[in-house]
């Protein structure tokens, strides 16, 4: 007998249900004839709950209602079922990032979008606060996805269900691609699960917003009352001043305090401009060893840059190409903070798994900056040796990265990525 799920055919929060049951074998079916505003405000509909919301699961023991309850549920009716993981480890980041999804997802999306479709009161500075907390989240889940194909484990769990049913409402109502290229393990991610054929069958072909819905309404609908107008003239000079008040608190708290200088920013002037070595390497078509080159050696000013060669050093768990790829696109972008002071090769070794990842990195100042190694977490993930200038042999291998000789060692290149 199968279970009955109180929802429309377009509720994402449904989906999480429905997917889950297609994952596990369950049967999951849609009340007949349910219809949103009517259906859910019968008596009947009321004692499963209270407040009217859906979805709503019907089960041999009675209803269940709240979606992530519901696909936790379904989840469970089968005995050991992978979508739960392996281990009790497995188990806790599941419900780790079923948590995040809900809280940094979830509700950031619905806070910049429902108050556009006119669902509550639309205000500009609650919006960029919403769309500032979506981007940090995104950031992290980008992160953690530059080197992981699913949340947790090797496969689909409870997790990529929910998290993908979240992000399937961001991304066909308001997050366009200019907003999610930002987050391209993400876009990777997402696309990816919503093309395997048990979400396919639940949520249908997903099509990437073009744009960003305009505001319905700013204010909320009020009815019309007689009032006289001296209390409407009191009313709108207390609203004004609340308004001014308002906008001063909000000036101090956003006024922009005074960046520290970067210790970079702080040592003697270099001979070498970056800027115009980035210039002459992405300018260069021909003859690229006798002008780019040459011009780098001309430009170079051991003084006041230093050159690491890198190693990453866990080579042999890059046996997936797009994976490999996809970990170091992580780690470039994780470096945009020093993009004003650091010039990187990073090149994809192999034909086939496992793949080698090495890079070569010019950097301002005579050691790696420390901010760097602080707030860059992939730094500790590869061995670094400086290079010796003084050693031919170095200077070839450096000029080679740059060009992106092939083969390189002997080998053949998968892919190189320039950081500049």
């Amino acid at each position: 007998m199968a279970l009955v799920l109180y929802a429309s055919n377009t509720n994402k929060n449904a989906f999480k249900a429905l997917v889950t049951a297609e994952y596990s074998g369950v049967k999951v079916e849609l009340a007949k004839d349910f219809v949103m505003g009517v259906s859910n405000k019968t008596p009947e509909f009321l004692k499963k709950n209270p407040i009217g919301k859906v979805p709503v699961l019907e089960t041999p023991d009675g209803p269940i209602f709240e979606s992530n309850a519901i696909a936790r549920y379904v989840a469970r009716l089968k005995p050991d079922n992978h979508l739960y993981g392996s281990s009790l480890i497995d188990y806790g980041h599941i419900e780790q990032w079923i948590d995040f999804s809900a809280t940094e997802i979830d509700a950031n999306i619905g806070r910049w979008l429902y108050p556009r479709f006119g669902y509550g009161l639309y205000l500009p500075p609650a919006e960029e606060v919403a769309i500032t907390a979506l981007k940090r989240a995104l950031e992290a889940l980008n992160s953690h996805l530059a080197s992981n194909t699913y949340l947790v484990g090797h496969g689909v769990t409870l997790a990529d269900i929910i998290m993908i049913c979240n992000l399937s409402i961001g991304f066909k109502a308001i997050m366009t691609m200019t907003f999610t290229s930002q987050f391209p393990h993400v876009e990777r991610y997402f696309w990816t699960l919503v093309n395997q054929p048990n979400f396919q069958k639940i949520l249908g072909d997903v099509k990437q917003a073009e744009s960003i819905p305009a505001v319905a309404s700013k204010k909320p609908a009020q009815a019309k009352e007689p009032a006289k107008p001296k209390a409407k003239e009191e009313s709108k000079k207390e609203v004004k001043k609340e308004e001014s008040k308002a906008k001063e608190v909000a000036a101090e708290e956003e006024a922009p305090k005074p960046k520290a200088k970067n210790p970079l920013d702080l040592l003697p002037t270099s001979k070498m401009i970056l800027d115009d070595w980035k210039r002459l390497y992405s300018n260069t078509k021909t003859n690229f060893r006798e002008v780019a080159i040459k011009g780098f050696w001309d430009m170079y000013d051991p003084e006041g840059y230093s050159l690491w060669f890198c190693n990453y050093k866990y080579n042999d768990e890059n046996t997936v190409s797009f994976v490999t790829l996809n970990k170091v696109s992580g780690f470039l972008q994780r470096m945009d903070l020093a993009r004003k002071y650091a010039f990187g090769k990073m090149l994809i070794i192999g034909s086939e798994g496992p793949f080698k990842v090495k890079g070569l990195w010019l950097f301002r100042g005579t050691e790696i900056p420390q901010y760097v190694l602080d707030e860059c977490y992939d730094m500790e993930l590869y061995e670094w040796t400086k290079v010796d200038i003084n050693d031919e042999a170095q200077k070839e291998r450096v000029n080679q990265m740059i060009e992106d000789a092939e083969p390189f060692e002997g080998e053949s290149l998968l892919d190189a990525k320039c950081f500049k």
